[in-house]
């Protein structure tokens, strides 16, 4: 029978709570910066200028058909050959931004392409400038009708972020085990992670379950 001793890894509390605050930190940053730059991705995806079309679906194929543990050692070890030399959680934070934005920017342009010609003709019969036709007619209903899509994919983003660990970014995968080598407790740490990862995603989900009901009813607000 196993004996099952949590005080090693209580006693280390704070050295896991700051490996969660580093998870969600690097977590929104990419969220928040890859939308933006998915946004435009999207936009260029569904122009009508051909050469921008082929950059942005080479890229999305790229990225969505790599691993990104690959994606990761390219960026922290392989940058650095041509004079590009990045800390670990600067690092970890572009991959993540690289590989959201591969996924981000096919959810978001399935929404552009989801809104009707017929609106976006009436937008222009009654005078709106290109930039707010997507900003009014395409882009807000686009994100509603995606929503879910993008928080489920920031969530997967979250736990996805575990893998920075293998090149010393301070998350909460690697100060587990760095508590880990230091207590011997295997057991113990990696079910205390599993609770932590567990608990943050539920609260994400609730937390973008509220956002959806308060801000996407009919009709959209401005």
């Amino acid at each position: 029978m196993y004996d099952f001793n949590f005080a090693p890894v209580f006693a280390s509390s704070d050295q896991l709570l700051r490996g969660a605050a580093v998870t969600l930190e690097l977590s929104c940053e990419a969220m928040a910066i890859g939308l933006v730059i998915s946004i435009g991705l999207a936009a260029a995806k569904t122009s009508k200028i051909a050469p921008l079309r082929w950059v942005v679906q080479a890229y999305i194929e790229l990225i969505r058909n790599t691993p990104f543990l690959v994606q990761i050692f390219f960026i922290f070890f392989g940058l650095p050959s041509i004079g590009l030399r990045m800390s670990p959680d600067a690092a970890a934070l572009l991959a993540l931004v690289v590989n959201f934005c591969a996924y981000a920017t096919e959810i978001i342009r399935a929404g552009i392409e989801s809104i009707a010609v017929g609106q976006i003709e009436a937008g222009r019969a009654l005078g709106l400038k290109p930039l707010q036709v997507f900003r009014y007619i395409i882009l807000k209903p686009a994100l509603r009708t995606v929503y879910p899509a993008l928080t489920s994919q920031f969530i997967y983003l979250m736990l996805t972020s575990s893998v920075v660990s293998v090149i010393s970014a301070g998350d909460l995968t690697a100060a587990g085990a760095d508590v880990q080598s230091r207590t011997f407790a295997s057991m113990e740490v990696y079910l205390v992670i599993t609770v932590v990862y567990f608990l943050m995603s539920a609260g994400f989900s609730a937390l973008f379950g509220a956002i959806e009901r308060a801000a996407f009813r009919y009709p959209l607000s401005r």
